[in-house]
């Protein structure tokens, strides 16, 4: 009996690996903007401006976090059909996200902030362009589980994929609500 609570303690060792990468990342990011405030008070710093754009890209990231959760639930009550149509709604979702964030930087570059001289666009450029990457890393695998989840004709319902998934996928949400509302309130 108490092999099996022992076990039941202990972490899935890919749910380890994910934590991990996502403190990585956290620093990763913590150290840019930290860099964004030192540097802001330098001479010559341009300030941009937040594009419409950015705004509606926010609002698909924080709808998919939703429906990745309800993906999961789905799921985990072996509703595959609703699971299938709630991943596939999280994967066109993270799309959309990716679309408007360059939609937002075309037109933060068509006002003439571009990578020369110093100043927040810059920053954000590479800020929220490494954020982008990081989406564009979470919807590789969730297209490639739309793609199981109508291909299997086999069932495995171990949900451990599924939860990687969705604490990656809620973690970008989560970023990007930190960078969007400390490039506002820091331009």
């Amino acid at each position: 009996m108490e092999i099996v609570n022992e076990q039941r303690k202990k972490i899935h060792p890919h749910k380890f690996t994910l934590w991990v990468a996502l403190g990585s990342i956290v620093m990763m990011f913590a150290g840019l903007t930290s860099a964004y405030v030192v540097k802001r008070d330098q001479p010559g710093w341009t300030s941009f401006f937040i594009p419409k754009a950015f705004w509606y890209s926010t609002a698909a990231i924080l709808i998919s976090s939703l429906t990745i959760q309800m993906a999961l639930k789905a799921f985990k009550d072996r509703e595959m059909v609703r699971y299938r149509s709630l991943l596939s709604a999280t994967a066109l979702l993270g799309i959309l996200f990716v679309l408007l964030q360059a939609l937002g930087f075309r037109t933060i570059w068509n006002s003439g902030i571009s990578f020369h001289g110093s100043g927040g666009g810059q920053f954000l450029y590479i800020i929220a362009g490494l954020h982008a990457v990081h989406v564009l890393g979470g919807i590789v695998p969730l297209l490639v589980m739309v793609g199981r989840a109508y291909a299997t004709k086999t069932r495995s319902y171990n949900s451990i994929p599924v939860e990687i998934m969705s604490t990656y996928w809620h973690f970008v949400d989560l970023l990007w609500l930190y960078l969007f509302f400390f490039f506002m309130s820091v331009k």
